[in-house]
């Protein structure tokens, strides 16, 4: 019985321990929202004071995610019909100064997409579709609103106003503000949340709508179809763009019910018209972020409904960690836990957390110094996009190193002959006390997203320093080129180094 208890115990840590395992591609995502400034900004951007403490608190943000080796940042940029950045469709958010179109003294897009290259780190611009608020916020638009200035394609709906998906103008008005911000950011992606029709909302007034474009179909089918070609219409755009930006959704957390697990009334097929099927097998998103703030049955079966009609798409499910704040929910800790580790144990493509500030706050049981400490050990990179692109930059050259007088070593190398301007690769720096550099081991990962082509190698602790590197480059898809060894050796003993091929 005991020897029974004891292979029992050694069989639960084994799993728990592959559970845990990290994989080399993950994505590990963070929303800040910006809406009334629930994440950032929390200070005005008035007077040069103003808009340097505004940065600080984003750069402080981004500090915490570097440290903790997130790597994508979806950032709220559009919230209801206003904007984060200068605008020729959409007036300046009042987030920023406190008055609805005033500019801020910066771009705080083109800032942010700075800030998270440095820090190796995507940027995503989130960008809420179809909801456009309330009464007192289209009146502090004023003549800046879309419901002003393109009224034929807004509706009004118990007391809130939304861009209509049923009017055929409404895919066009959402591409030109993604093409704004895709052709002037060197953004990575751009999200889109609320393309969804109101839950519950049979009586959303677009009957005249459909009768002129229903052809036969039934009233919700119609609407399906609608948000469908929304999105198809813009992600073709997007694509004809830059193909490599990737273009996401962030649906309803359940797609619908199961055969074993009902969605309790609340699903994207029928509550809210997302056919999220549809736009997986079609192939018209790159990644969806259901919305899963979910506990128990309500999490595990759904996650792995989103997984098993993906089509190879990346699945990234939304973590509602404000539910571990005592005023939001209480949830105890091991259950974002546990839903990780169900996450890497079936294959999807990484989790993201709602949202920023509960991440960063200490009322949230631990969960950021659990996250760095335990299950983001090594950095990740992004899962490449193989249905855009899968042929694999080429390799850098020339790699050499060289130990300066504070015992760190300087990394370079000559850049990958794939450097195209628009579609620059980034790089991965690897460290082993093996050779040949083992590039498949998460462990060896040191830094990704380097864009330059040089890197400083300086381990905070000794027993860290390895002796052996090696660089790839990775294009804009996601593709890894084949390594070039460095071929540089530290010596344990005294801190000299060899250089050698």
């Amino acid at each position: 019985m005991i020897m029974t208890r004891y292979t029992l115990f050694l069989t639960f840590s084994l799993l728990s321990l592959l559970a845990s395992a990290q994989s080399k591609h993950e994505v590990r995502a963070a929303w800040i929202s910006t809406a009334y400034g629930l994440d950032w900004p929390t200070v005005r951007a008035v007077g040069a004071s103003g808009v340097e403490r505004q940065k600080r608190e984003l750069t402080d943000y981004l500090d915490l995610l570097q440290a903790a080796r997130f790597n994508t940042v979806l950032l709220q940029v559009r919230l209801r019909g206003d904007v984060l950045y200068p605008s020729a469709l959409e007036p300046f958010s009042d987030v920023l100064t406190g008055r609805t179109g005033a500019n801020p003294g910066y771009d705080p897009l083109a800032f942010a997409i700075e800030e998270c290259h440095k820090r190796g780190m995507e940027c995503h611009a989130w960008m809420v579709a179809i909801p456009l608020g309330g009464r007192k916020q289209v009146a502090a638009l004023g003549t800046r609103s879309v419901t002003r200035k393109r009224k034929e394609i807004c509706v009004t709906f118990r007391g809130d106003h939304y861009l209509n998906p049923g009017h055929p103008d409404t895919k066009e008005y959402l591409f030109d503000l993604a093409r704004e911000v895709v052709s002037r950011y060197d953004v990575d992606g751009v999200q889109f949340d609320y393309l969804r029709y109101p839950e519950n909302g049979r009586s959303f007034p677009d009957r005249k709508e459909f009768r002129r474009y229903g052809r036969g179909r039934s009233l919700e089918q119609w609407r399906r179809d609608n948000l469908t070609e929304t999105l198809r219409y813009i992600y073709k755009g997007i694509k004809a763009l830059k193909p490599w930006v990737k273009v996401s959704v962030c649906p309803v957390g359940k797609a619908d019910d199961t055969s074993r697990y009902p969605s309790r009334g609340w699903n994207a097929y029928g509550t809210v018209n997302q056919d999220t099927q549809a736009w997986l097998s079609e192939g018209i998103v790159d990644q969806l972020y259901p919305m899963m703030y979910f506990q128990g049955n309500n999490f595990y079966p759904f996650a792995l409904d989103w997984q098993e009609q993906s089509h190879g798409r990346q699945i990234v499910p939304g973590l509602g960690i404000y539910f571990l704040h005592p005023r939001e929910g209480n949830w105890k800790r091991d259950e974002v836990e546990r839903q990780i580790h169900f996450i890497r144990r079936h294959g999807l493509a990484g989790e993201a957390f709602y949202r920023m500030r509960f991440l960063a706050d200490e009322d949230t049981q631990g969960l950021y110094p659990e996250l760095e400490r335990h299950f983001y050990t090594y950095p990740a990179l992004q899962p490449p996009m193989t249905w855009m692109d899968s042929l694999p930059p080429t390799a850098p050259t020339m790699p050499s190193a060289t130990e300066n007088i504070h015992g760190y070593v300087e990394l370079s190398w000559q850049p990958s002959t794939d450097n195209d301007t628009r579609n620059a690769p980034t790089y991965v720096v690897y460290a082993s006390n093996e050779l040949p550099v083992d590039i498949t081991r998460t462990e060896n990962i040191v830094a990704t997203g380097i864009q330059g082509t040089t890197y400083v190698y300086a381990p905070i602790y000794p027993w860290e320093r390895r002796k052996h590197f090696a660089v790839t480059a990775v294009d804009r898809y996601g593709n890894e080129s084949q390594p070039a060894s460095v071929g540089h050796t530290i010596d344990e003993g005294d801190g000299n180094h060899a250089d050698g091929t």
